[in-house]
């Protein structure tokens, strides 16, 4: 079975990733994400290899991805490259950070472990077995479709109790970090590469990494944080200098404590604005003022933002200056990373690659995020007209924007089309051969 082939500028790309590894097993890249492309039923690397005609050599691949996930970092940074020079970024560079778990089965899985379960569903599970990913993303805005969000790069998240338990510091030579030493690496590595471009640098948390071993390493990579404020966060007001400077350093803090409670529950001091959040114009109340938080190592910038319902939520941002519509719209544009996390398990099948081997792990997982990111920048230029058509699903909103589902599929089409009509060129195709083979390419994809 042949391998699919690829469009050009995918094939680029992909090319462009395997030239920064060993030269003697680089060339497995490309069969091995077709496979990946054109898999379907349940993505297993056997999947994989089954699309992608790989199967006689299924063993050097597996050894291929187990070599891969240790040379994660500098692909990562070639896919951020490439998204660059495709978007072309105007204003704020907007990172979003979060974590997301994978499940998985069987006792000998390297780094899974019991997990706090953030969805629990209709079975109301508290825990989950399996893996948790730290991942990074680059939210961007199309001028079309809205907020979409570009994973880069992630790290597997395993307790102490499980490094030492499953042997990982002698066998994969890992060490434990918490989530939040992690998410301060994964910041600095994309400011060190996005430096060039020279844009302010946002990143958006959310409230449980809205704490001082993040926000200082935010910090000295020269990033703005924006995220949520526990209602109960130890405030204080903005110290007054002092008329006569006596001898030590100005105070950083205030004395006077500052209650989001009292505040938020204070008639006065409401004002009304219009923000695009979610991309569709609401109208807020909301309160802002400076605060200092020791955790932000000084001043801070609270907004309170009253729901229709008169909840009350808090919110900050590390830069004094940012205005409110700045800081509500990254806290909006952070569901980006949630629908990729939506996207790369029910589209792309995270945690379905039945692997063990802790680095074959994160091969796989970064295999997938970079797929995800490929298609989306492929699809960054194209209509929708040119990605889905809408009149074979009347029922279907037709102004709705394409799904990534969508442009994964149209990507495939298109490779097959190609394949197709690269192996017509010598001669000509009945027309009732060419409808036969329309009819299958929209079964396929």
């Amino acid at each position: 079975m042949a391998t699919p082939c690829l469009t050009r500028d995918i094939t680029v790309w992909i090319n462009r990733l395997a030239g920064l590894l060993d030269a003697r097993v680089s060339w497995r890249l490309a069969p091995l994400l077709s496979g990946l492309l054109f898999a379907t039923g349940r993505r297993t690397i056997s999947s994989w290899l089954r699309a992608g005609g790989l199967s006689k050599d299924y063993q050097d691949y597996y050894y291929f991805l187990w070599s891969l996930g240790s040379k994660v970092k500098p692909l990562a940074a070639a896919v951020l490259r490439i998204a660059v020079d495709v978007i072309a970024p105007t204003g704020r560079v907007l990172l979003a950070i979060d974590d997301t778990p994978s499940k998985r089965y069987g006792p000998k899985v390297e780094g899974a472990g019991v997990h706090h379960n953030p969805t629990p569903g209709p079975a109301g599970a508290k825990f989950i077995y399996g893996h948790v990913w730290v991942t990074l993303a680059w939210v961007v805005r199309h001028r079309w479709w809205g907020v979409i969000g570009l994973p880069l790069l992630a790290r597997l998240y395993v307790r102490q109790k499980d490094i030492d338990a499953q042997l990982l510091p002698f066998l994969r030579k890992v060490t434990f970090q918490t989530k939040l030493e992690m998410a301060g690496e994964l910041v600095a590595w994309a400011a060190s590469w996005l430096k060039y471009l020279d844009r302010p640098l946002w990143v958006v948390a959310d409230g449980a990494y809205a704490k001082k071993v993040f926000l200082q390493a935010v910090a000295a990579a020269e990033g703005v944080v924006v995220s949520r404020l526990r209602k109960d966060a130890a405030l204080f007001d903005v110290p007054v200098p002092p008329k006569w400077p006596g001898p030590g350093r100005p105070r950083i803090y205030g004395k006077k404590s500052i209650s989001l409670a009292k505040r938020a529950g204070h008639r006065r001091g409401w004002q009304s604005g219009t923000f695009v959040l979610y991309g569709v114009e609401v109208t807020k109340r909301y309160k802002t003022f400076l605060a200092t938080y020791q955790p932000a190592g000084g001043l801070i910038r609270v907004v309170l933002v009253k729901e229709d319902d008169d909840s009350w939520r808090a919110y900050f941002c590390t830069n004094v200056e940012a205005s409110v519509a700045e800081i509500l719209e990254a806290v909006a544009d952070r569901s980006a990373l949630e629908q990729v996390f939506h996207d790369v398990k029910e589209v792309h099948g995270v945690g379905q690659a039945q692997t063990r081997n802790y680095w074959s792990h994160v091969a796989v997982y970064h295999v997938k995020l970079w797929l995800h990111t490929l298609i989306e920048v492929w699809a960054w230029h194209r209509p929708a007209t040119e990605l889905v058509d809408r009149r074979l699903s009347p029922w279907d909103d037709a102004v709705r924007r394409p799904s990534h589902a969508d442009k994964r599929n149209a990507l495939r089409r298109q490779c097959l089309q190609e394949e197709f009509q690269a192996g017509a060129a010598l001669g000509t195709i009945p027309r009732k051969i060419q409808s036969l083979w329309c009819r299958v390419v929209r079964l396929v994809a």
